[in-house]
């Protein structure tokens, strides 16, 4: 009973071996993740369209809920900004920012988000992920991190700008120009120079003088930290919000009221589609990043069991304040780095943004708009990967104009229409070159009882005897485009007097594959030529076996290719074979 629990509480699996030295391990992680959780979560609120609070109530309890329900011992949840981005623009369908309805339809999607989640957790179906390739997957990273760096240049700019793809931010950058707040401009160019030096240069210069790589790794990932306190000192003191720098102003004290968002069925009819791919694109960067953290440990990470990690944490988000949220990749690498060894860090740092959202609200008072927006873009641009694209160029055309068609359609049409089309291409190409399968004429390799492609190796073939080996699994798709290869390698030959179907690299055959496979027996039949398979998995032979085909093949089923072609060979007009064995 107790191991049937810990398996949808993991919490009662790591917990029975907690230590004190665990608990001090879990401490110094959480203080570090706190630290740099902070700015995090104010400046994703803000590329959310939200108020800056919501992202510190968005680090509360969604961490909580995921310390009890996830298996990665490394993970650190809470707001990232591709999925602040999504939440901006599904919530930016339905009202105005800045508004009441706005806020909750936020709430809204991470309640919709993780229940559906907590649902595929539930049901095991994990896999629905797979369908995001990796090439949608990089280009709507690399597309996004483009976007929403533009995006936020109007806060460096200190003008007005919207717009929910580049062409339209763009446009409204290129009007808001003559707007420009110099003092702002100032600020935001000095955060982001400081910003990217600190990602580039800090480590190594720390290292140079002594301190180890752990650390300085570390000290590279609270740099947001250093410049929002200088930022804020500078404001202040330079009183330079009088001057047209805007500043976060008044952040609420305390917490939200735990509530129930509003249910309105069309309103949940409306955001179905949008909370799906939030889900989805959440939990395939989430479920990645615990996945590479899991394997430095050899520890084990359960997709299913992650889902329903997720989408608790969403949904203890849409009752306490926050938005949608899942695991990010830099915040967990600090994590991990910084010696977390359990979830109970997790819970730890949400200790940790509950008593700065008691304590340390005022403080950032004074805190300018464009060094959040500056430690936004340093953070997105290294979400752009060009090597990606240049690989996928090289390695698979296909596979390059689905990166492609999504990188531009997230661009120019926006990021839902940027997945969907991502999504659709991968699909309709893997449809259209499996309904095309690889298949070679194979012979025997000189004496060996290996069989090779006649095209790439130099091998021993039987002109009495064509064995074609098809590279793929049979299904609907390419049923037909077999049987008219089959046709079109026996048209005019009348030596052939056997064709063996090498089934090496075959794991399903479908019932429309199965027809196919049924006409060309009884057309090669028709013909006096006997249809053979050879090397049948197990799992394929176990179905074939309920079907009539094996019944009336003109042939038989070889164990071994080269049982095949002896058994083929040695029976045609008495003839030695052709061929060394």
């Amino acid at each position: 009973m107790t191991f049937k629990a810990a398996k949808y509480l993991p919490i009662l699996d790591w917990g029975r071996s907690y230590k004190g030295e665990t608990f001090v391990n879990d401490g110094i992680a959480a203080v570090i993740v706190t630290i740099m959780l902070i700015p995090q979560s104010l400046a994703y609120a803000l590329l959310a369209g939200l108020p800056p609070q919501v992202g510190l109530y968005a680090s509360i309890l969604p961490l909580i809920a995921y310390a009890i329900f996830g298996t990665s011992r490394a993970m650190a949840v809470g707001p990232v900004a591709v999925i602040s981005l999504m939440t901006a623009v599904a919530a930016g369908k339905i009202a105005a920012q800045g508004t009441s309805e706005y806020l909750a339809t936020a709430l809204l999607l991470a309640l919709i988000s993780g229940i559906m989640l907590l649902a595929m957790g539930l049901f095991r179906l994990g896999f629905v992920a797979s369908f995001l390739s990796h090439p949608v997957i990089s280009g709507f990273i690399t597309a996004s991190g483009v976007l929403i760096a533009v995006s936020q240049l109007k806060h460096i700019l200190g003008i007005t700008a919207s717009g929910h793809n580049l062409v339209d931010i763009v446009q409204a950058l290129g009007a808001g120009l003559p707007q420009t707040n110099i003092p702002t401009v100032i600020i935001g160019a000095i955060s982001t120079i400081f910003l990217f030096w600190v990602r580039g240069q800090l480590k190594p210069l720390l290292m140079k003088i002594g301190v180890s790589e752990r650390l300085a790794a570390i000290a590279t990932k609270i740099g947001p930290v250093i410049a929002v306190v200088v930022a804020i000192l500078a404001v202040a003191m330079l009183g330079l919000a009088d001057k047209g720098v805007k500043i976060v102003g008044d952040i609420p004290k305390g917490f939200p009221s735990l509530s129930v968002p509003e249910f309105d069925l069309d309103l949940w009819r409306s955001l179905l589609a949008s909370s799906l791919i939030i889900a989805v694109i959440g939990f395939v960067e989430s479920i990645s990043v615990a996945q590479t953290l899991a394997a430095k440990r050899r520890q084990r990470i359960d997709p299913d069991q992650e889902l329903i990690g997720l989408g608790a944490a969403n949904i203890a988000g849409a009752f306490s304040g926050g938005y949608p949220v899942t695991g990010g990749f830099a915040r967990s690498a600090v994590n991990f780095d910084a010696g977390a060894e359990t979830p109970a860090a997790g819970a730890m740092t949400a200790i940790g943004i509950a008593l700065a959202t008691l304590f340390l609200t005022p403080l950032l008072y004074f805190l300018p708009i464009a060094t959040l927006a500056a430690t936004i873009i340093v953070a997105v641009l290294s979400l752009v990967n060009i090597a990606d694209i240049r690989e996928a160029w090289r390695y698979s055309k296909p596979d390059f104009a689905a990166m492609m068609a999504t990188i531009i359609l997230t661009l120019t049409v926006g990021v839902e229409a940027g997945v969907l089309s991502g999504v659709a291409l991968s699909i309709a190409l893997f449809l259209y070159r499996s309904s095309r399968p690889h298949f070679a004429i194979v012979g025997q390799v000189r004496d060996t009882e290996h069989f090779r492609n006649i095209a790439r190796h130099d091998v021993v073939t039987n002109p009495r005897v064509l064995t074609i080996r098809v590279d793929e699994s049979l299904y609907f798709a390419n049923a037909r485009y077999m049987e008219d290869a089959v046709y079109d390698l026996i048209y005019n030959k009348p030596e052939i007097e056997h064709v063996i179907l090498m089934c090496s690299a075959i794991n399903d055959i479908d019932l429309s594959a199965l027809e196919s496979l049924e006409a060309i027996n009884e057309r090669l039949n028709t013909t006096n030529i006997k249809f053979h398979l050879s090397e049948v998995k197990g799992p394929v032979m176990d179905r074939l076996e309920r079907s009539r085909l094996l019944h009336d093949l003109s042939g038989a089923v070889h164990l071994s290719q080269l049982d095949a072609i002896v058994a083929t060979s040695g029976t045609s007009h008495g003839t030695e074979l052709d061929f060394h064995l």
